[in-house]
């Protein structure tokens, strides 16, 4: 039995995503497809325009076979823990293949950084050096990079790649990574053609008649409404209520003085972040930390893969889990019971802050039965 994994948030799924998966099952035309699946939220903070149940059929009507959720925690994280939290779910569903995409499309070059960098002290205090001259942590390993290799690593992709590999090589996995070249830049915010980036799509997600052709129509279809405001005023609130701002994920050196000054001069969380964004914190990081406000996850948060939630499978995907269940070390849950709410309590109160800003229903995470299932 040959598994392929792909990693991915389907924020939201459209032409690019099914050019991605028809490259990799071209790859391996006689594997198991696994997509460990990024739900309500993402890991910049984005609130995710498609829900993640709504993703799961998407994903099994496009040929995966067995959908397995990121919990929030990990799935909100930045790149390193993201990324090691989805490769030791792979690993333990036994995965022979990660596919991803990225823009050099050098899987060797990637292997290459993973050798230079790790437990390499010139580079960690290189990283140091400019986090001292304010840049945030992801530029500082770049430029750090550069210094000692003269191999520059700073698109997207390409830096969450990095740390896949790095996890595979980490965790000691057998998993072997493969890349496919992205056909667009992440960053564009033009649409020219039927393939470009979720992030362009998401830009312009209220002209339906320009992004329409863009994607599926069963994606296209789902995409839901997010309320903005009211989301920008549950983030106030846990600004000015909680007193303890320091202690929540990502709010450090003193920058929540300065988000509960700019919290009464703003109107909206873009403006909020653009206020507060500097060459230390990029929008991203600001987007996460006020996610992780509202959501009341601490600095101590779990990191741990301690369970594999199944959101949806096939035929196929009963087989994957079949090969494995008697070998593997953390319980694999398929359908909803009360015990298991010590487990994922994270994941539904993701759920049920999503309820707040949609029109999601969050009880979908308490249906017995919580398989979404299509004939093989």
């Amino acid at each position: 039995m040959k598994k392929v994994g792909i990693i991915a948030e389907y924020n939201p799924f459209h032409n690019g995503h099914i050019y991605h998966l028809k490259e990799a099952k071209k790859m391996f035309n006689d594997a198991y497809f696994i997509l460990v699946l990024i739900g309500n939220f993402t890991q910049r903070g984005d609130i995710s325009v498609l829900n993640k149940w709504d993703k799961t059929s998407i994903a099994l009507e496009y040929g995966y076979d067995l959908v397995v959720e990121l919990p929030f925690n990990i799935s909100t994280s930045s790149a390193n823990y993201y990324a090691k939290g989805a490769i030791e779910i792979l690993n333990k569903l036994e995965c022979d293949y990660l596919v991803f995409g990225s823009e050099s499309n050098d899987v060797e070059m990637l292997k290459e950084v993973v050798n230079i960098t790790n437990n390499n002290k010139e580079y960690e205090n290189k990283i140091r050096h400019y986090l001292n001259e304010g840049y945030n942590y992801p530029k500082s390993c770049s430029l750090a990079l550069n210094d000692i290799s003269s191999i520059m690593i700073d698109k997207p992709n390409d830096v969450l790649a990095l740390e896949y590999v790095r996890a595979i090589y980490n965790i000691n996995s057998n998993i072997k990574p493969i890349s496919i070249k992205r056909t667009n830049k992440y960053h564009e915010e033009e649409i020219l053609n039927n393939i470009t980036s979720a992030s362009s799509i998401r830009k312009n997600i209220n002209n339906k008649c320009l992004i329409k052709n863009t994607m599926p129509t069963s994606s296209f279809n789902k995409i839901r409404d997010i309320k903005l405001n009211d989301y920008f005023n549950y983030i106030k609130y846990e600004i000015i209520t909680n007193d303890n701002l320091n202690e929540i994920l990502d709010v450090d050196e003193g920058i929540e003085n300065k988000i509960r000054k700019e919290i009464f001069n703003v109107s909206n969380v873009d403006e909020l972040i653009m206020k507060i964004k500097s060459k230390r914190y990029s929008y991203n990081r600001i987007k996460r930390m006020l996610l992780h406000i509202l959501s009341k996850t601490k600095k101590d948060y779990n990191t741990k893969i301690n369970y594999i939630r199944v959101l949806g499978l096939n035929h196929n995907g009963k087989k994957i889990i079949k090969s494995i269940k008697d070998g593997i070390d953390v319980p694999i849950i398929t359908k909803y019971k009360k015990e298991y709410d010590s487990l994922f309590k994270d994941d539904i109160k993701a759920s049920k802050l999503y309820s707040l800003i949609t029109d999601y229903d969050y009880k979908e995470d308490y249906k017995s039965s919580i398989i979404k299932e299509t004939k093989n």
